[in-house]
Parts: structure tokens; sequence; C-alpha cells
């Protein structure tokens, strides 16, 4: 039997090189934990949690590598087969509550693993290919109207299938003369949509989206916060726009509430979200059940990063049909299209290819992605040390 017999956690802080702007918060870097987990025949499987937020879920790079360090690896993993990933899913559930971005690294380094010790990628793992790519949509940070509108033309010339707004630069009336200034960019036949991140309350979204109504947006993203869910139904049958969640849908019976109250009208999965890829299949499913659309974000990370996502929107048949606006190693690195990324300057040696507003997994067994080791040291977190455990 294979076991798993050294678990590291890596913290890492990768600089953008374009700030991504929300409301109250300004992103200069990416801080990060790689996650390696190695067999006792010397495979090594990969994962990098993506960018961590004390607001989205409440995990830092201390969380997750103490809670990997401390708990998960030397409870769940060392001794382990990593191809029971079902089986590893389950106990750290019972032992850990919430933690989900911790808990899907894990999952995302047991995949990649599983995939290079049957020689497979992950998508096949996950049921095999339905589609070549994913459409992917573009994500538009906060700024003047005028700005934002430049870039979603750019974004539009590229190839890119959906065009997200951000809110949070300036006043209430700077938001939505964004919005129609974008929509006139794009044309009236653009997928065009906006994140409000749950900044607004009852009363200020029910005033900004009658404002933008007219802009025939396709649909906004967490107009209330996270527990507002009876708010959000309330929301949704006062106005045109489609309400989709995102952080309102978190676990599997937040998604029941929020189909029980006929509080949205589709859903938005990041896979830390959702607690890795075994998670996210069963988070689908009930999606599917009903009759929910699902796009697919990003913590904002790299290549490895991309890679769980990358592999799931490809093989998911449900999932196929929403967009993938899981862009974080573009936005990283300042550009729309992979071939212009530097080589050496991300976690991954290989990025996924995004071209023409579509994004390819890599091939080969697990993720297909090669470690830059070089990276990893050269951007070490400062003044944090990872940890290392061992059977």
């Amino acid at each position: 039997m294979t076991r798993i017999v050294k678990v590291e956690c890596l913290p890492v802080s990768t600089p953008l090189k374009k700030p991504v702007i929300m409301p109250n918060t300004r992103i200069t870097s990416i801080d990060s934990v790689v996650l390696k987990i190695t067999t006792d025949d010397g495979t090594v499987g990969y994962a990098d949690s993506g960018d961590t937020s004390s607001w989205y879920r409440g995990e830092l790079q201390e969380s997750i590598i103490g809670m990997i360090a401390n708990v998960i690896a030397p409870r769940v993993l060392l001794g382990e087969d990593p191809r029971n990933i079902e089986k590893i899913v389950g106990k750290m559930d019972l032992l850990v509550r919430d933690n989900n971005q911790a808990k899907a690294t894990v999952d995302f380094a047991l995949h990649d693993l599983k995939g290079k010790l049957l020689g497979v990628p992950v998508y096949e793992l996950l049921g095999g290919r339905t589609i070549e790519a994913a459409r992917q949509g573009w994500v538009l940070s906060a700024g003047k109207p005028e700005d934002v509108a430049a870039e979603a033309a750019q974004a539009k010339k590229i190839g890119f299938a959906l065009f997200k707004m951000k809110i949070g630069y300036g006043s209430l009336q700077d938001d939505i003369d964004m919005v129609h200034a974008v929509r006139d960019t794009v044309g009236a036949d653009a997928y065009l949509t906006i994140d409000a991140n749950g900044f607004w309350s009852y009363e200020k979204a029910l005033h900004i989206i009658r404002k933008i109504d007219s802009a025939g947006l396709d649909l906004i993203e967490q107009p209330l916060p996270y527990w507002d869910i009876e708010g959000m139904a309330r929301l949704r049958a006062q106005v045109q726009t489609p309400i989709y969640a995102d952080e309102s849908a978190q676990e599997l019976h937040h998604l029941k509430e929020i189909i029980d109250r006929r509080a949205s009208d589709g859903l938005f999965i990041k896979l830390q979200k959702a607690g890795g890829l075994v998670k996210s299949q069963r988070w689908l499913t009930l999606a599917r059940l009903a009759g929910l659309p699902v796009h697919c974000g990003c913590m904002i990370g790299s290549g490895l990063e991309h890679s769980p996502s990358a592999h799931l929107w490809t093989a998911n048949e449900w999932a196929s049909q929403g967009l993938n606006e899981s862009i974080g190693p573009l936005l990283i690195h300042g550009t729309m299209e992979s071939k212009n990324i530097e080589q050496g300057t991300d976690i991954a040696l290989n990025i996924p290819r995004f071209e023409a507003g579509m994004c390819y997994p890599n091939e080969g067994p697990g993720f297909g992605i090669e470690l830059n080791e070089a990276f990893l040291e050269a951007n070490k977190t400062a003044g944090k040390e990872g940890r290392t455990v061992v059977l």
C-alpha cells in the first residue's frame, strides 16, 4: 500500500503587477500556502491555497498552515493511502469545523498525487473530459468609469465571454456610472455582471439595482451580506436583474436554504469555499438538482491554484455550461493571455494556457504542473516559517 510519509506547508507571497481594488480593500500581493504531500515511493502532490482572506472565509496563511500541520497531517494524512480521497475528506470534516480553504488545499494536493500515481490527468478522475476548454469571464477592478470601460473593451477584443465589475472605487453614483459606461462600451449583447461582495445593505442594494436595471445586466453577484438569505429573496422579488449568491452559498445546507427560500437565480462557486474537488462535485450536484446555473470564481492565485478549477470545469457537465472566472494567474501578472507571462515569475513553471478568452487544463499526470522551486525560495513570506510533518 502506498502511504503518505511527509506533509510540507510553505508560505509564499506573490506580488501583483496591478492592484485589485474592492470595497475597503486594495490587494497588492497574494499571500498563499503551497502544500506538498509526499508518499513512501517519492511521489509528490502539489497544491496552492490561493489568496487568503480575513473577510471572505476568515482564513490566513497562519491558520491554514496551523490547521494542516497540527491536526490534518498527523491525525488524517500520515500513514494513509493518498488515493482514498473520499475517506480523507470525511475524516477532515469530522475532526475540523469550517476551515474549508485548508481542507481544499489538502484535497487539491491529493488529487494531484492520485493522478500522478495512476498516470492520468485530474480531469480523468473527475469523470473525463466534457469540453476541451472553459470559457472565461474577465474581472474588472473597480475604478473610474472611463478606465473600467477601456479595460472591458480590451478584454472583449481578446475574446472574453463575460465582463464582471467590482464596486467600491468611489461613490455610489460612481458605481452606477461605471455600469452604464461599460455597457455602452461592450454593447447590448455582451454578458455583463457586477459583484458587490456583500457590501450593500438592503436599502442601498435596492436603490442601486433599480438605477442599473436599465443597463440590462445578466446578473448581480452577492449584493447583500452572506448571512442575509431572507434579504436576498426579498430583493430578488423587487428587481429585474437576476441575483446570484457567492458568499451566501458556502456549505450544502446553505445551498438548500437558498433553494428553499428562492433567494437566488444562480450560484458562484470557489473550490476553496466548497472545500475541494470532492465537495465541489457534491455542491454542483445540488445546484443541478435545483436547476441553478453555476459560475466559478477564484481566490486569486498562481497557475497551480487555478489548475483544480481548470480540470473540474472541463470535466463536470453541469459546470461546463457556466463561465469560469478563475483567472488568478492573469490578474497576478497583469495580462489577459498566458503567453505574455514571463517564464519563471509564477509558482507554476507551466501555467495552464489562457488564450482568446478560453482556458485549457495542462495535460500530463495530476494537474500537469511543474513547481517553480526557485520562485518559492525567493518569494517566501517575510517573517513566516513553513512547517513540515513526517511519519
